[in-house]
């Protein structure tokens, strides 16, 4: 994917369970001049170093939303590097962006258990990019994660 200079601007929802390789994907769009909101950065940015409560879930979320409709206005190509493990989550930011004309595209990185659990192994929680999980979390993510479909929009799969 590239910078989009000639319509409005693209939003990208990369979509996976943790450790599928979603920042990694999310910061090469970043690297072409897209703007990448992340949750994990923000708690970085707020000293957060372990998993919030409900609440500073919900404040990181509504500032992130607010950030995205900024980026938008500003005619900004947007990844957000969240994880949109439920339809209800993409849902949610599709109707968000519904408005604006704009329909995200979704980016889903199709990973096997077995190299999910390679990757979270090797996190230190040194950094933003860097959130450890433990084996057992990253297991009950991957198998809580719902996969998305076609019918949900636009979507590439990257396996």
């Amino acid at each position: 994917m590239t910078v989009n200079n000639s319509r409005g601007p693209r939003v990208v929802m990369m979509c996976g369970p943790g450790g599928a390789g979603k920042t990694t994907y999310a910061k090469r769009l970043e690297r072409d001049g897209w703007m990448r909101l992340s949750f994990e950065m923000e708690f970085w940015d707020r000293g957060i170093t372990t998993m919030p409560c409900a609440e500073v879930v919900a404040e990181v979320a509504a500032d992130l939303k607010a950030r995205l409709l900024r980026h938008v206005a500003a005619g900004n190509d947007v990844v957000l590097d969240f994880g949109f493990w439920f339809r209800r989550q993409r849902d949610e930011f599709r109707t968000l962006l519904a408005p604006h004309g704009i329909v995200p595209e979704t980016v889903y990185i199709a990973t096997s258990l077995e190299t999910i659990l390679s990757r979270v192994g090797n996190r230190h929680g040194r950094g933003a990019d860097d959130w450890p999980l433990s084996e057992q979390t990253a297991t009950e993510y991957f198998e809580r994660f719902e996969p998305p479909t076609p019918e949900e929009g636009p979507l590439e799969v990257v396996r």
